[in-house]
């Protein structure tokens, strides 16, 4: 597995380097034979100290996670145990991943990142076209809802438009301010006539 350890506004020793790649390799060495790559970047927040991980263990499943705490050793950790945790939940549907039948190939796609409005308005004033910031090529795969569920946990998204596998329109998973997952399941002309 290849393995990036960096920190913003901290030093990052070996010993620090050698614990991360220590833990990442027996946590993922437990679910997968060979896990691509990993990068882990540590950050100071304020007197507290952020870890996020991404772990990329197959073809389209990454894992994200992160955690604070006053040390990075303990930030590192509470990061790793909960990506263990999303780890042993998906086991089985994990290994099975590539084991699910005939699928539909992904669509392409184009991703944009805007740029957030001003809240300097003045009264009456009305906002600006918003500037793209960044424009991406991506994919749209083909899933069921149970693997869209598990991909939007496994990546810590906050949602994910996926087609759906049982009619071959457009979907989208998402987290719920209450902790739950919401699906939208647009019907398309051919349901609205039944």
């Amino acid at each position: 597995m290849q393995l990036t350890v960096r920190g913003k506004q901290i030093d990052v020793g070996d010993a620090l380097r050698t614990h991360v790649s220590d833990a990442l390799n027996s946590t993922t060495a437990k679910y997968f034979n060979n896990a691509i790559e990993a990068n882990v970047v540590f950050s100071r927040n304020a007197h507290l100290i952020r870890s996020d991980l991404s772990v990329h263990v197959g073809r389209n499943i990454l894992l994200q996670s992160n955690a604070e705490a006053e040390s990075p050793y303990h930030a590192f950790d509470a990061a790793a145990d909960k990506l263990a945790k999303r780890l042993r939940r998906y086991k089985r549907r994990l290994r099975d991943h590539h084991h699910n039948g005939e699928a539909q190939p992904a669509l392409p796609a184009q991703a944009y990142i805007l740029e957030a409005e001003s809240e300097d308005l003045l009264d009456g004033e009305e906002p600006n076209q918003p500037i793209v910031i960044a424009d991406v090529s991506t994919s749209i795969e083909s899933l069921t809802v149970l693997q869209a569920v598990m991909r939007l946990d496994l990546g810590d998204l906050p949602a994910l438009m996926f087609r759906n596998q049982a009619h071959g329109r457009l979907n989208m998973v998402f987290r719920r301010p209450d902790g739950n997952i919401g699906w939208v399941d647009p019907k398309g002309t051919e349901d609205a006539a039944a």
